[in-house]
């Protein structure tokens, strides 16, 4: 199907969120056994900025709204799914995010740095410390997606995730929304946020290798002022593959974050695929009628 808008989602806790044009929605499995759908209209900085909407700074602003939207989305789902009887203000939810960002700081750049200093005492090369950095890197990364995917609740979320992605595969197959036809597909995705992470890893080894080996605050300072650019680069790379997964080139290039969403997702129940199914209806545009189409392309050929 031609002109289809682009959705993306995120799994929350016992439910799904689905993005589609000028709307988000939250849709959870509440304690009795009902969906509730929260619908909430979103908006981006870039419409009001239009320079933010070129290569690289796009991928920025996406990333930056999208851990907005999900924190936001996360803290609905806890409440609406009974795990958390109390909302997050903005404050909390502000607080929450800075906390996020300087774990994954210390976790992925602050530790796999300062860690090098040891290997310094056996090699002074800068590209094999750095290299080596970045290979500890990975493996932290690897090692925590590890470890969160062998917890209860996250595996339920993980299998939300794949009740997303597969509800996203029907869709852009231009088939209806139903669980019959949502089960056949895939549970991994080009799209993924797990493969734009995965990206960002292996595209920030290949960076970081040449940066020489200046003292251990400027090499901290280093790596994240230039996260936001390897980040814009990833969401490029990312966006090509979702528009061009039939090249063979393209196939390989995404094949090592295809691999590590077999962590991040879990062969959903029908239960769980009817969440993500509603979400995604609730984000969609409504389907005109044959005469309003009618009607739309007389206006288009007379002018008016």
């Amino acid at each position: 199907m031609k002109n289809k808008p682009n959705v993306g989602g995120q799994a929350v806790i016992e439910g799904v969120m689905m993005r589609g044009p000028g709307k988000l929605a939250i849709a959870v499995r509440q304690p009795n056994g009902e969906i509730l759908v929260d619908i909430r209209p979103t908006g981006t900085i870039a419409d009001k900025y239009p320079l933010l909407k070129k290569p690289l700074l796009r991928g920025v602003v996406a990333l930056c709204e999208s851990l907005v939207y999900g924190m936001k989305a996360l803290s609905f789902s806890a409440q609406a799914s009974g795990e958390d009887e109390e909302k997050l203000d903005g404050k909390e939810m502000a607080m929450t995010i800075v906390f996020s960002v300087l774990l994954a700081v210390i976790l992925f750049i602050v530790i796999p740095t300062w860690t090098m200093k040891f290997l310094h005492a056996w090699t002074e090369n800068p590209i094999a410390l750095n290299l080596s950095e970045g290979i500890l890197r990975m493996a932290i990364f690897l090692a925590y997606i590890g470890g969160i995917s062998m917890m209860e609740d996250i595996q339920r979320v993980f299998q939300y995730h794949g009740a997303e992605h597969k509800t996203i595969y029907t869709y852009e197959a231009g088939l209806p929304l139903e669980v019959a036809n949502v089960r056949g597909f895939s549970t991994l995705h080009p799209r993924c946020g797990t493969n734009f992470l995965m990206i960002v890893m292996i595209i920030s080894m290949f960076v970081f290798t040449f940066l020489g080996w200046p003292n251990l605050m400027l090499r901290i300072a280093s790596r994240i002022v230039l996260m936001p650019v390897i980040a814009g680069v990833s969401y490029e790379i990312i966006r090509y593959a979702g528009k061009n997964i039939d090249k063979a080139w393209v196939k390989t290039a995404i094949w090592p974050g295809l691999c590590l969403q077999r962590l991040t997702t879990r062969q959903p129940d029908d239960a769980q695929i009817e969440v993500a199914i509603a979400a995604l209806k609730a984000v969609l545009p409504e389907e005109k009628s044959s005469e309003e189409l009618v009607n739309e392309d007389v206006r288009q050929v007379t002018g008016s």
